[in-house]
């Protein structure tokens, strides 16, 4: 019997300890889930992505980057400074040039397409990379 509130009073700690989680992962999951890139098309001179960001994220550019799939470097980088970033989903074109030394993009052909929104010290607060075919 003496036993009884003991195990009573784990329970009670545990529910109290659960509940607490629970609530600081629903708190915290509309942020996470909020920023979002997805890129919907690629152009020898752009590259187009809806993009969605939290204004409590921090996001102060949209970054992107194209190139053969297999290299280790991009043929072409592209950045976008002017984002809304409210909660809502956007779409941006993002203008790119060539890399240093590196020979224009041609249609037709298939390329690795990244894009991140970062953050003012360039840390990705959400990115994407897709292999497609320029338009």
């Amino acid at each position: 019997m003496v036993t009884a509130p003991n195990s009573q009073r784990c329970a009670r700690a545990a529910t109290a300890l659960a509940a607490i989680a629970a609530a600081s992962i629903l708190a915290t999951a509309p942020a996470h889930a909020a920023n979002t890139v997805d890129i919907t098309s690629a152009a020898p001179s752009s590259v187009e992505v809806d993009y969605n960001c939290e204004a409590t994220a921090g996001v102060t550019s949209l970054q992107v980057m194209a190139g053969e799939p297999t290299t280790d470097r991009p043929a072409a980088i592209g950045a976008q400074n002017n984002l809304t970033c409210d909660g809502t989903q956007q779409v941006a074109t993002v203008a790119l040039t060539a890399a240093g030394g590196e020979p224009p993009l041609a249609q037709g052909a298939g390329v690795q397409v990244r894009a991140a929104l970062v953050d003012q010290s360039d840390v990705v607060v959400s990115g994407q990379a897709k292999v497609l075919t320029l338009e």
